[in-house]
């Protein structure tokens, strides 16, 4: 119980400060992490706290002086990560979801490892963006709960989240072995898989068009099932981290 206090005790002190905010053992806390620790938590100067840099970093810091929306923090000492990352650098592309499906896609990605996540806009998918600022904004939104996801899984590093792209973009991009996973068609993942990165693509309910299919393949990817089951986007998003990171990455 000792130890199980310990983690959760250190989870609820855990704050993120990009590495601009470090300046030599000092370190500022800003916004709404300022307000938390200020606020929520009420801690006071002399309190100890982890802080993530979002780049791999850890530190163990001292709280000192505080004001309405900062907070600075002294002695601050770099220490072992909470949770290693996983060896596997996993980037998601998921077709754009509708309502908060994609808010949930990020989320558990986060807490499973994924290095990156892309919104990808498909032939099918659930929601077109209006313009710019609505991509903007989303991915404002999503940025913010994949910090959080971070913060709350133990992980130094947030997630990318990238602007969304064309799917025709996505696929011509980026090294390592490429899986595009789909209910109609395909071969299993399999166990033998040997790879340190992975790109993978994961539909909207609608599914993938058969332009798109072909498309991917004269790209070089790889056609994957999941299945007898046919799931919902948010599901298979999920299950493919899972199915990876327990084949090549840290879930095994």
């Amino acid at each position: 119980m000792g130890l199980l206090r310990g983690v959760i005790l250190m989870s609820r002190r855990r704050f993120f400060a990009p590495p601009g905010a470090f300046n030599s053992d000092n370190a500022i806390l800003q916004g709404d992490e300022a307000r938390h620790l200020r606020e929520v938590l009420r801690l006071k100067a002399g309190d100890t706290v982890n802080v993530f840099d979002g780049t791999g970093k850890e530190f163990r810091c001292t709280v000192g002086g505080m004001r309405r929306d900062e907070v600075s923090l002294e002695n601050c000492v770099e220490v072992e990560a909470f949770k290693p990352e996983s060896q596997l650098a996993l980037t998601l592309g998921v077709a754009l979801l509708k309502g908060e499906k994609f808010d949930l896609v990020v989320q558990k990605a986060t807490e499973l490892g994924a290095t990156a996540i892309t919104p990808v806009t498909t032939r099918h998918a659930d929601i077109h963006l209006r313009d710019a600022s609505d991509a903007v904004k989303r991915v404002t939104r999503w940025r913010r709960i994949a910090l959080e996801a971070a913060k709350q899984s133990g992980r130094a590093v947030v997630p990318e989240i990238e602007m969304p792209v064309t799917f025709d973009s996505f696929i011509q991009s980026g090294p390592g072995l490429r899986l595009m996973f789909s209910e109609r068609e395909g071969t299993e993942l399999g166990t033998n898989v040997g790879a340190t990165a992975v790109r993978v693509l994961v539909g909207s309910e609608g599914g993938w068009s058969d332009q798109e299919i072909t498309s991917a393949r004269e790209a070089g990817w790889k056609i994957v099932t999941l299945g007898g089951r046919i799931m919902r986007a948010e599901t298979a998003a999920i299950a493919v981290c899972v199915l990876l990171q327990n084949a090549l990455g840290d879930l095994r």
